[in-house]
């Protein structure tokens, strides 16, 4: 049996969570839920998790993980010598984790409401301008996040972590307007890192 346990589906945020364990090289056990992006996941799931989200990570002693981000933090601490990010209590782990947690509150939550829009209103009638305000919001986020980068290829200098892989995973979803020229080249760097190139593939092509 397995150490970890991913329930996911393809093209979800999941898929930073996956790139992660692999790197990490865990033993783990994808469980791919026949689900597309955009539907209800499965009734049956919230067995699982109460609240229906994928990713859904089961840790070694079968408690239940979720949140994107939180994962990829919990795993950065879980596997320290994976180089999936730095160290806690130094200033790359403050800087490393202040970009995901932001990531995760600003450039998602604004992914959400672009995508799942009737989640947020009980009036049909104001769902255009939540998007509207959400469209606004997300391109500012993922400026600002651009801009983060400074004149290193990557996060923390010029070696990826898996807090790259999650921002370049935004970029891929973005369909604005925004030139994000660092974040897109992020993106095709990411790409060619062999330590998630297959999970990109597997999920975006």
């Amino acid at each position: 049996m397995a150490d970890y346990t991913l329930y996911n589906r393809l093209r979800s945020g999941g898929a930073v969570v996956e790139a992660a364990l692999r790197w990490a090289d865990a033993d783990f056990e994808l469980v791919e839920l026949d689900s597309l992006i955009g539907t209800p996941l499965p009734e049956s799931f919230k067995d699982t998790n109460p609240w229906g989200q994928v990713p859904t990570l089961v840790l070694p002693d079968g408690s239940i993980m979720t949140e994107t981000a939180a994962i990829l933090i919990y795993l950065n601490s879980a596997f320290p010598n994976s180089d999936l990010g730095p160290a806690a209590g130094t200033v790359e782990h403050a800087r490393f984790t202040r970009w995901i947690v932001f990531a995760a509150v600003n450039v998602y939550e604004s992914q959400l409401r672009t995508s799942y829009t009737f989640r947020f209103t009980d009036q049909p009638s104001a769902e255009e301008g939540i998007k509207r305000a959400a469209r606004k919001r997300l391109d500012d986020a993922l400026n600002l996040l651009d801009r983060s980068y400074g004149d290193s290829p990557f996060l923390l200098g010029d070696s990826p972590c898996i807090a790259d892989v999650y921002f370049a995973m935004f970029t891929q979803w973005y369909k604005g307007e925004r030139e994000l020229p660092k974040l897109r080249a992020l993106r095709q760097a990411i790409t060619e890192t062999e330590a998630v190139r297959d999970v990109w593939v597997r999920h975006y092509g």
